[in-house]
């Protein structure tokens, strides 16, 4: 009785899709605000621990790359099975949803370990390839061997996740980041200042978060609230279903995997032209730009199982609602935090860093890095539609349009053009602007003539 209940709270073709949206989206920005604050806190406390805090900012920024190509391993074998299990449950063909979250759930369990072994094997290669020098390696390397250790419960906490809110349980999901954050909200000053543990202090407490939002998932997807449970014989790899979860997760994996690529061309630049007080100045950016892209992340990722759901029920006019939704507030959001970052550019660099002389040089390139950031609604808008409908093709083009095919080459080539450090700032608006217009102007030709 109470599925049956269940089933009928979470039938995302009734009632106006914006609250459909809303709903999905305001505990699951919530749930993303929270797990922001695992990235980011480490950086904000290692930022003020006084002398050597420039060069522990940038160690863990050089470590950066590496945990994005972790993310994208997740996003592909997790989010990639997402829209594929959204559209299963709109068919009301439970059988295939059981079999793609089995399957989600073998690939995160075999990915994690393989990629724990290789980055420990590899670790000092890797991090010189990605910009360290011999002072920041240091640092560097102290974070990422313990940061390791939580690989498998890290993917599967936030690989899994999402089939909470698939099934329309978002404030589930939400405490998912939520309890994992707090314990290490509280344990990052125990162990970096009272414990002085600095650097490592950091990676442990978030190790140890990362454990408990695992446990806190795993515990609901096998419980008996869970319309569609985590059961043994279903993990098992599926040829079929393992090549429609990789081929949808792609774009989810290129997204992420660009930003692995990315990072290590900027900081390799950077080392090149500015040393290491610029890689941390990249650190800080990126940090800044991980707060202010939340909110528009967070209300594409909670239409996205509203669109999918609705497709795989053939309710087209409620499937453009939902794209008008996400396109009108994404862009008076990204406008309103593009007027702030350029009008605050001190206080929010002032948050993850005391350093004079990073905070004076990185004024400037905040400004430069930022300008055009209303265009990031628009590839927002247009990647997370054709996630949602399951345009693998689409979605992963304009994956590698906008950094791997844009953003690499002008990181690169403007510096080498006398543009110097301000040449790495500049590629990212570059990119905002021609990979978004591009990629939300398809959508409308493609999406909506199908529709």
């Amino acid at each position: 009785m109470q599925t049956k209940i269940n089933k009928r709270q979470n039938d995302f073709s009734k009632g106006p899709v914006w609250k459909c949206i809303v709903t999905q989206a305001v505990p699951l920005t919530i749930a993303q605000l929270v797990q922001l604050l695992y990235n980011v806190v480490d950086r904000i406390y290692l930022g003020h621990i006084g002398e050597g805090s420039s060069l522990a900012l940038t160690g863990v920024g050089l470590v950066f790359p590496i945990v994005s190509l972790i993310m994208a391993f997740t996003a592909l074998f997790g989010m990639g099975g997402i829209p594929l299990f959204s559209m299963a449950r709109g068919g009301e063909d439970e059988e295939e949803a059981h079999k793609i979250l089995g399957n989600s759930v073998a690939l995160l369990l075999t990915s994690s370990v393989l990629l724990t072994i290789v980055c420990y094997i590899l670790c000092k290669p890797i991090l010189f390839l990605f910009g360290a020098s011999e002072a920041s390696y240091v640092y560097a390397e102290e974070y990422l061997k313990i940061y390791l250790l939580g690989t498998v419960f890290s993917m599967l906490s936030t690989g899994l996740n999402g089939y909470i809110n698939a099934q329309g349980f978002p404030q589930m999901g939400m405490l998912t980041t939520v309890i994992g954050a707090v314990i290490n909200i509280v344990l990052d000053p125990i162990f970096i200042f009272s414990l002085d543990m600095g650097v490592t202090g950091a990676a442990l407490a978030t190790v140890i978060s990362q454990t408990v939002s695992a446990i806190w998932v795993i515990r609901f997807l096998t419980g008996k609230k869970a319309l569609i449970r985590i059961r043994v014989c279903y993990i098992r790899l599926e040829k079929r279903i393992v090549k429609a979860i990789c081929k949808l997760g792609t774009s989810n994996f290129i997204m992420q995997g660009t930003n692995c690529l990315v990072q290590v061309v900027c900081n390799t630049t950077l080392q090149t032209y500015g040393g290491d007080v610029y890689v941390g100045i990249m650190t800080v950016l990126n940090s800044v730009r991980e707060i202010f892209g939340l909110p528009v992340s967070g209300i594409v990722n909670g239409a996205q199982p509203v669109i999918s759901f609705n497709y795989g029920a053939k309710k087209n006019d409620r499937v453009k609602e939902g794209i008008r939704f996400n396109t009108y507030i994404g862009t008076a959001y990204t406008m309103l935090a593009w007027i702030l970052v350029v009008t605050f550019p001190k206080f929010w660099f002032s948050l993850f860093s005391d350093d004079m002389q990073m905070m004076n040089l990185g004024i400037g390139a905040m400004k430069i890095y930022f300008f055009g950031f209303v265009f990031m609604a628009l590839q927002f808008a247009g990647q997370s539609t054709f996630q949602a409908l399951g345009d693998a093709k689409h979605a992963v083009f304009f994956s590698l349009l906008r950094k791997a095919i844009i953003v690499v080459p002008l990181t690169i080539v403007l510096p080498l053009a006398g543009l110097g450090v301000s040449g790495v700032f500049l590629a990212e608006p570059i990119s905002n602007v021609i990979g978004g217009l591009a990629c939300f102007l398809t959508m409308r030709r493609t999406v909506y003539k199908r529709l």
